[in-house]
Parts: C-alpha cells; structure tokens; sequence
C-alpha cells in the first residue's frame, strides 16, 4: 500500500526517539592534564592536591614559575604527579584549566592569557566577595558573575563554573581519605559540563552536579558568603549535598 505522494507507511511513521541519556554516564577524564591557575593560593593548591592525589597530571601554574615549582614540591611533585610553571606554559600544557586566581586579579590574569586558553576547557571557581564588620558578603560583578565575566574575556574558551563551596583546610589534609560533597557544575554546553563533573567524581566522596547554565553562576559564587558564616558560626569546614539526585 502507498499513500497519493508514493510512500510506503513505513517511510511515513514518525522515528522514534533516541533513549535520554542518563546524567551519571560520564566521560573518562582520567587521561587529562589540568592546569590550576592561582595554584599557589590555599584553593588552587587544595584542588592541585586533591586531583593529584586521585590521579590526575597537574600543573601548578602562577605569576612566578619558581613560586609554581616549590608550590608543587610541597604537595608532592612528581611523585604525585604535580609539577609547576607560570601561568601561560600551564595553560598551553593542559587540556583543563581551573581558575582559583583571587577575584581582584581575574580579569587581569584572564586577559593576559586569552591566546594560550583559546579552545581550552576553562573551569572558573572564584567567588567575588567583600568582606566588613559585619562579615563576607557577595559583590555583583558587571558581568553578572565571575563566570560570565571570564567567558566575555575568553570568547574563543569553554567556560564553565564549579568547585566554589570546596573547604581549603579539607582539600589541604593528608589525613583526610574522603570529602564528602557535591560539586556543582554550570555551562552552556553538556559535553563540557559532564567532563567537569566527571573531573569532581574523580575525588574520593566527591560528586558533580549540574547546576544550570552560566547565567545562574552568581548565586552559586554568593552562597560561599552563606558558608563562611556557617563556618565561622559552628567552627566548621561546611560543603553542600544535592538532594534527591
């Protein structure tokens, strides 16, 4: 049987819909070389350490080269896979950039290295904040967050958003096998999000979560503010848990 234009029911029938991905089928990023801009600050070092630790290549990257290599020295060197360099040679070497510059060197640092971050996977965890009497509060870039502002000085990088609500002290501590928090993750594009949260799964009790696209970056920047009273409140190292999920 044929319809009046000549085709069959079967090149009629609609297709059928691709099966949705499930969310936790992740990449292996096992193989990758990540790179931690402001790898000499308390958060880059934790992170360096943390992914190291699970296996990760890191390179350690700063202003200085030297202050890089003691830097990695300190957390293990290449032992643990860890070794230093300025910023720029970081960026050049990995294939996953980490920005844990703090957030009145940001937009600097980001310019200076739009040539070696062209393409790259670029992972922005800085939380602008102030700080007065009355404690840490957020600060509104004009960009609307940190985030935005990094992916408007990088238009030929992938921006993402993640590991904000990460404890310092935890991620610095030999001692400590497991941290057990979510990660949240935002991006405009799944393949890279789900690299980024495959990266977060890669630590010991540690899970990424997509959180949205980068327009929703800022209140995740904020809500450290909210942390850092609950830390100071309960003499903690707080993280999130996702919910449900």
């Amino acid at each position: 049987m044929t319809t009046s234009d000549g085709a069959t029911p079967e090149t009629t029938a609609p297709a059928k819909k691709a099966p949705a991905k499930d969310p936790w089928d992740l990449p292996d990023v096992s193989g990758l070389v990540v790179g931690v801009l402001g790898g000499t600050g308390d958060q880059g070092r934790g992170l360096a350490y943390r992914l190291a630790r699970a296996g990760q290549k890191v390179i350690i990257g700063s202003r200085a080269a030297e202050r890089a290599a003691t830097a990695a020295e300190e957390l293990g060197g290449a032992a643990l896979g860890i070794e230093g360099a300025d910023n720029a040679e970081c960026a050049r070497r990995s294939d996953i950039v980490i920005v844990a510059v703090p957030w009145d060197g940001h937009a600097k640092t980001l310019e200076s290295l739009r040539e070696e971050l062209r393409g790259k996977l670029v992972v922005d965890c800085v939380n602008p904040l102030g700080f007065d009497k009355k404690g840490a509060f957020a600060l509104t870039p004009e960009e609307g967050s940190a985030a935005e502002q990094a992916a408007a000085l990088l238009p030929d990088s992938r921006v993402t958003a993640a590991f904000h609500h990460l404890s310092a002290v935890l991620l610095q501590d030999p001692e400590i096998e497991r941290i057990d928090t979510d990660v949240m993750v935002l991006g405009e594009s799944r393949a890279d999000t789900d690299v980024v949260q495959a990266l977060a799964g890669r630590i010991p009790g540690m899970r990424g979560v997509f959180a949205g696209r980068l327009r929703n970056a800022h209140q995740v920047e904020s809500l450290v503010a909210n942390l850092i009273s609950v830390n100071r409140r309960y003499k903690a190292h707080a993280g999130l848990r996702v919910t449900d999920v």
